[in-house]
Parts: C-alpha cells; sequence; structure tokens
C-alpha cells in the first residue's frame, strides 16, 4: 500500500493549502516515481527510495526508457528519457558517482558524429509516440536534448570525455540561435545556468534575453495572453511565462524580466492549481496516459517553483 501523510519530522501541511491538495492530487493520479519525488521534496522523505522507483526505468545498456517522458512510449532507452533520469538525480543530490559514468557510456553510443545528442533515436520507430515528436534514420543533434543534459553534468562536476564535444556543440548552438522558440530557449537556459565559462554565459544569456522579448516568447501579462504568438506547431495556448525560463531566481533568465512581471507570472501559476488539485499540462494531449502521468510531473514542477521564489504552499 502506498504510503501515506506527512513525514513526522515536518508539520503536515494544512489541510486547504496547495500543498495539501497537491498531495491529494498525487497519491491519487502519479505514478510511483511521482509519488516517491513528492514525498522527497515535500514530506521529509528519503532520497533512496525515489532513487530505486527510478531505476525501474533504466536498461541494460544505461540509458532510461519505459516511458520515463509519458510522450515516448515502449522500453527502449532514448536521450530525452535520460535526461530525465538525470533531472531527478540531480534533485536528489545523485548526479555522481559510477551510476552517471555508465549513463556517459550511454550518451556516448547514442550521440551524433558532432558528439551531441538527438532529440530521439530511431529505435523508437515501431512504439508509440507523440505526433508532434519526429522519427528520422539519421535524427541531427539538437539543443533540446543536449543542453539539459550537458549543464546537468558540469554542475554536478561530472568529466567525462563525450562532454568535451557535447559542450562545444551546445556553445555554438546558443551563441547562434536566432530565431527560436521557449523550449529551444529553456535548453539553452539549462545549459547556461551551469556552462563553466561564467563570463561567455552571462553574455549568452544577455544576448538570449534580448531574443526572447524581441520575439514575444515569454508572456508578461497574463490577461493579455493573445498578444503573444504560440510558436508553430505548438498546442493552442501553449504559452510560456518567466518562470518557465528562470525556475529559480538564481537563474540567467531572471533578469530578462522585471520583479512586477515576475510577479504577475507567478501570480498566475499559484491560480493555475485546479479543483483537483493538480496543476494543467500545456502542450498538446495525444493520449490519455501520456497526460494522466504528466500532470503529476507538472505539479511537482510547479510547486517547487513556488517555494523557489519564496511562495507560501503549505
Amino acid at each position: 500500500m502506498a504510503e501515506t501523510g506527512a513525514s513526522p519530522l515536518l508539520p503536515a501541511p494544512s489541510a486547504r493549502s496547495p500543498l495539501s491538495r497537491a498531495e491529494h492530487f498525487v497519491w491519487l493520479t502519479a505514478r510511483v516515481l511521482e509519488q516517491r519525488r513528492f514525498a522527497y521534496h515535500f514530506l521529509g522523505g528519503g532520497a533512496d527510495p525515489v532513487e530505486t522507483a527510478l531505476a525501474a526505468y533504466r536498461n541494460e545498456d544505461e540509458g532510461y526508457g519505459h516511458a520515463l517522458e509519458p510522450d515516448l512510449r515502449g522500453p527502449v532507452s532514448q536521450p530525452l528519457h535520460t535526461a530525465h533520469a538525470l533531472r531527478v538525480l540531480d534533485s536528489i543530490g545523485r548526479c555522481g558517482g559510477q551510476r552517471v559514468e555508465r549513463v556517459c557510456r550511454y550518451l556516448t553510443a547514442v550521440s551524433t558524429p558532432d558528439g551531441a545528442l538527438p532529440a530521439v533515436h530511431p529505435v523508437q520507430r515501431g512504439y508509440p509516440a507523440a505526433p508532434f515528436v519526429p522519427i528520422t534514420d539519421n535524427p541531427p543533434s539538437d539543443l533540446l536534448a543536449t543542453g539539459p543534459v550537458v549543464g546537468l553534468l558540469h554542475r554536478n562536476e561530472v568529466w567525462h570525455a563525450w562532454m568535451f564535444r557535447a559542450t562545444d556543440f551546445c556553445w555554438q548552438a546558443v551563441e547562434s540561435l536566432d530565431k527560436s522558440h521557449p523550449y529551444e530557449v529553456e535548453a539553452a537556459v539549462a545549459f547556461l545556468d551551469s556552462a563553466p565559462d561564467r563570463p561567455r554565459a552571462e553574455a549568452a544569456a544577455d544576448r538570449l534575453g534580448r531574443l526572447v522579448r524581441e520575439q514575444r516568447l515569454a508572456v508578461l501579462d497574463p490577461d493579455r495572453r493573445e498578444a503573444c504568438p504560440v510558436a508553430p506547431g505548438y498546442a493552442p495556448g501553449e504559452h510560456h511565462f518567466p518562470y518557465d525560463f528562470a525556475r529559480t531566481p538564481d537563474s540567467l533568465a531572471r533578469v530578462w524580466f522585471t520583479d512586477e512581471e515576475m510577479e504577475r507570472a507567478l501570480d498566475f501559476l499559484a491560480a493555475e492549481q485546479q479543483d483537483d488539485g493538480g496543476w494543467p499540462i500545456r502542450w498538446r494531449q495525444w493520449a490519455p496516459g501520456a497526460a494522466l502521468e504528466g500532470r503529476p510531473m507538472v505539479t511537482i514542477d510547479a510547486l517547487l517553483t513556488l517555494r523557489a521564489y519564496g511562495r507560501a504552499i503549505g
């Protein structure tokens, strides 16, 4: 039976708080991994149960599969699944040691000729996947897949031969961005926030922030969302907000937005909690199972963002 209630070491969230409502939603709908993550972040749970739950998605090639990223179904390892796994390990302080060395061997094996990662490896063919996910025989290097992985490994001071060419790819991709879209910018920020060359990262982030504002990639006034175009291929209403780029106040992307703009966005995020206690997903929903699994992930992210900015959640 799934564990219930908060750790006796921490006060229980008030019955009607955002955290309490989200807790009910997570126990009702989430996979074991998200239940364990919620317990770790908000209820005083340990890191070992999170890592145990995550291990169920690991394959013999040391990549991760089994729909860890819900929009890619099937058992096969994929870079996007593996990036998700690294984010989980980083969040519990376990992104290092031999486990990550083994992950780097997988990343080396699936890299493109220029040393970076494709968004989707062609082994996905034959298994269900979201219709907006391209599956090709020779996929190109992709900043969306590579940037967050390289950033996390740098932040955790992981050094592996794979990192050198992948880092060079990220610098070239980020510094040459011109016409972009929100998810690509998010990946760029994930790289820049932890890139070891801090002056270069700050300069690249400054240029990227101007691009975001010029191209209206972030909604600065939630009451006027219609003023911001939705990127081609996105779902209707799939807008992005300042907190999507600056997940924490110490992100390089935080200075892209005024205090007033950030506060408005955080007010909007807090108000997005639904009657069932969870937050909605904004991307295109294509299968009931993928949408059901995605909402607890989005809910945990929303709570972590609100807490990072000092908002009361429990």
